[in-house]
């Protein structure tokens, strides 16, 4: 039979566009979705316009996210008309078919496997072995130099104001090798910033009894101490996220020490008053926690402790919130992010004692900014004068922006490089710093 200019002509990539919200563990989720999207040779594209289908990955923990959320999800039924639901919010019951009937499918968080089952439904991929292409380190939402490296899910703690165990699940650890071969790949990539999350990172490894694998060869247990030794062989920055504070947190010290892992902790410690902590149901002794932090620094004096509180828990009392207050003064965080307390649909802590009202909510909130934007400008100038390293971001002819140790991406400050030469992102160099403020420093390069 002779081929007719139908039969012959290549069809059409089949084009999907994402909207990707909330934290860096749904930012992971994103790109493992887009990662198969791209292997099954499905088109991404930037506009709703373009797009045969629409995925949007959604969060639900607090009212301003849910919010976002919904809002996101009707801005592209609007522009779209076809989407798929993704992401916290669609763990939280009926709300997203509540809100918008319309959509096409509704999955939770970490669900690949159930965001294609509804892709492939409404939209069949279309196999083309010219386009079936993916990149080894797959597809990533973040600059090429850095990357979040997830090593697991969910939750076994229960804190009262918090609702992703119920969202995510318990904990679930990816073995360890999995974990190291994916650093791999991403060092290979052009990676030289891991930044390594979870819901509970101390926590690796529990569950499965820190189960012992093998990488390259090696005997590795799936535990966090031993995941950073291996992580520091790659020679990356390595940067810890979402430390719970267990005891065994005490060994990275001395692997920070020597270089083998950022000396930066990621540790929300949410409060320091002894009832509120029970309330939550985290750690209820702000004592030992200053203990913990001298003895730390004594081993590490570069560390960088950074940490988040909520104010306006139920029931705090003006005595409570100062005793806040002294802790930041004796524990002298570096950074710091505060929240006001948020009635989360379904979390305990909203029956737990009377609601603060939102003004003095407010006023708390600004009286304890206030105190760690003086402590936070005076840490940051024992670094005037010093030669550190730092990593780009950006650069052009005006001048680079880029992160010390330090410094997260998105959440703490930046370095301004202002004579820049030949600076790439992805460049790891030497500054000296010459002036800073409450957030970020100024200096040149060295050498």
């Amino acid at each position: 039979m002779k081929s007719t200019p139908e039969n012959t002509a290549p069809q059409r990539a089949r084009k999907v566009g994402f909207v990707s919200l909330g934290c860096p563990k749904a930012t992971v989720d994103s790109e493992h979705i887009l990662t198969q999207l791209r292997a099954e040779g499905y088109d991404l594209v930037p506009t709703y316009e373009d797009a045969d289908l629409v995925v949007v990955n959604t969060c639900g923990f607090i009212d301003a996210a849910v919010e976002e959320s919904l809002d996101a999800i009707g801005e592209a039924l609007n522009e779209n008309g076809k989407v798929i639901v993704t992401g916290c919010l669609g763990a939280k019951g009926d709300v997203v078919k509540l809100a918008h009937p319309q959509v096409l499918a509704v999955t939770g968080p970490h669900a690949t496997t159930e965001v294609m089952d509804a892709v492939h439904q409404h939209l069949p991929p279309q196999h083309d072995p010219f386009i079936d292409l993916v990149p080894p380190q797959g597809v990533r939402l973040t600059p090429r130099h850095y990357a979040y490296l997830k090593i697991s899910e969910g939750c076994n703690h229960r804190c009262t104001f918090c609702i992703i165990p119920a969202l995510r699940g318990d904990l679930v650890s990816r073995p360890v090798n999995e974990v190291l071969a994916e650093a791999k790949r991403l060092k290979e990539a052009g990676v030289q910033e891991l930044l390594v999350i979870s819901q509970d990172t101390s926590a690796y490894g529990i569950d499965v009894k820190y189960k012992t694998e093998f990488w390259e060869g090696m005997p590795v247990k799936t535990r966090m101490t031993e995941l950073c030794e291996a992580l520091s062989s790659l020679g990356l920055w390595v940067r810890l996220h979402y430390v719970y504070p267990y005891p065994h947190v005490d060994e990275i010290i001395p692997l920070m020490n020597a270089g083998k892992v950022l000396p930066y902790l990621d540790i929300p410690f949410q409060h320091a008053n002894p009832r509120i902590l029970k309330a939550m149901k985290r750690p209820a002794s702000s004592e030992k926690v200053l203990s913990r932090i001298k003895k730390w620094r004594e081993q590490c004096p570069d560390l960088t402790l950074r940490s988040t509180f909520i104010v306006g828990f139920p029931g705090e009392t003006e005595a409570e919130f100062q005793e806040l207050l002294d802790f930041l003064d004796e524990a002298q965080l570096d950074r710091v992010g505060c929240f006001t307390y948020s009635p989360v649909e379904g979390a305990v802590a909203n029956e737990l004692g009377e609601a603060i009202p939102e003004e003095i909510n407010e006023e708390r909130l600004a009286r304890f900014m206030e105190k760690q934007i003086a402590i936070s400008t005076e840490r940051l100038k024992r670094n005037i004068g010093k030669e550190i390293e730092v990593l780009v971001d950006e650069a052009s002819e005006e001048g680079a922006i880029a992160r010390s140790m330090a410094d997260a991406p998105d959440i703490d400050g930046l370095v301004y490089i202002l004579e820049p030469g030949d600076l790439q992102a992805g460049d790891r160099v030497m500054v000296r710093i010459e002036q800073t403020d409450e957030h970020d420093m100024w200096g040149v390069l060295v050498g």
